[in-house]
């Protein structure tokens, strides 16, 4: 069934689609049954129009008007200029690209491998088969990442609600708890740290910003409704005195490093507010103030007897807890 009254035309659906997208360029927002009326097609025909639009690379979105989903261009898209790159630019990219390896069975990698496969189809085959080489210049070496071949559906619902800023409701399962629960969430940012993907958002039902490990959700549902973020809201200062990326009441942390492992650390950066104080048996006392005791914790464990807490002194002492149960799992060993 086609559109109202008018006779279905005939030509190639290459043409068809440029007509659509002009329509789409045309108007602030247009509906499927408009765009099946003026091209004198079926609905169902223009849902295949606007799939071919968007896997061509045009910045397609969709709003809700009275109830009514429209289409339009996130930009003009014949306002945007060819973009070109330099032969370093292009290395450079190669090198991120083979930094990527955490990202494995997300929808992330997938869009990074079909941007290679773009540049690649254009350039001479020589420098195409030099750039797959650069990929491989570099290879990281990564204990205990994760699988996320699993959650790439989630990914992919979380990737198109942060582009269009659509509200979602993720099911999720906190450590300790059989059960996922359901958070109502505005998507403001994705956080990588350690291999790890996390997502931070507005938790409406809780009214305040919340960090969640992407493998920890069960489901994801986009909603209509839309949500702005908030005015000066930048995520690095939202974890400003987070250790991680776990938002708790910051605390001033000193930590003595012994001489062997010193310069191990005083050449890294820990912390925004770190001091380093060189000591004159070549240890080191690191200072800093920040949030997060469980990551503070582990980050120290990982030194054993080089590091050593000395404020303040109620982490300490459950630090010292913490050693010493270690200690007894191999007494008499």
């Amino acid at each position: 069934m086609t559109g109202k009254g008018r006779p279905p035309r005939k030509y190639s659906q290459a043409g068809r689609v440029h007509d659509v997208i002009r329509l789409i360029e045309a108007r602030h927002g247009i509906s499927v049954a408009e765009l099946a009326e003026e091209a004198g097609v079926n609905k169902r025909t223009i849902h295949r129009d606007l799939v071919a639009i968007q896997e061509a690379g045009y910045p397609l979105i969709s709003d809700w008007q009275d109830g009514e989903k429209v289409y339009r261009f996130l930009t003009r898209f014949k306002d945007v200029p060819p973009i070109s790159f330099t032969l370093q630019e292009l290395m450079t990219l190669s090198l991120l690209r083979s930094q990527l390896d955490p990202l494995k069975g997300t929808p992330f990698m997938e869009d990074m491998q079909s941007v290679f496969g773009k540049v690649n189809s254009v350039l001479p085959p020589r420098l195409a088969a030099h750039m797959e080489r650069i990929a491989e210049v570099s290879l990281p070496l990564l204990q205990g990442k994760r699988d996320y071949s699993r959650c790439a559906h989630h990914l992919r619902e979380i990737r198109n609600a942060l582009l269009y800023q659509q509200s979602i409701v993720i099911s999720y399962r906190s450590p300790g708890r059989a059960e996922p629960s359901d958070y109502k969430v505005d998507p403001y940012t994705l956080l990588f740290q350690k291999g790890g993907i996390y997502l931070m958002g507005y938790a409406q039902q809780r009214d305040a910003l919340r960090t969640f490990a992407i493998e920890r959700i069960c489901g994801v549902e986009t909603l209509k409704e839309r949500f702005e973020i908030p005015e000066g809201y930048r995520p690095g200062q939202a974890l400003g005195e987070a250790f991680g990326i776990v938002a708790e009441s910051p605390m001033d942390v000193v930590v003595r490093f012994s001489a062997s492992i010193a310069h191990a650390i005083k050449d890294r950066i820990w912390h925004s507010s770190q001091k380093i104080d060189e000591q004159a048996d070549g240890s080191i006392l690191l200072s800093f103030h920040a949030g997060g005791k469980m990551e503070i914790l582990s980050w120290l464990l990982s030194y054993g007897a080089h590091a050593e807490l000395i404020s303040p002194a109620e982490l300490r002492e459950e630090l010292a807890g913490m050693a010493q149960a270690t200690a007894l799992l191999y007494r008499g060993a």
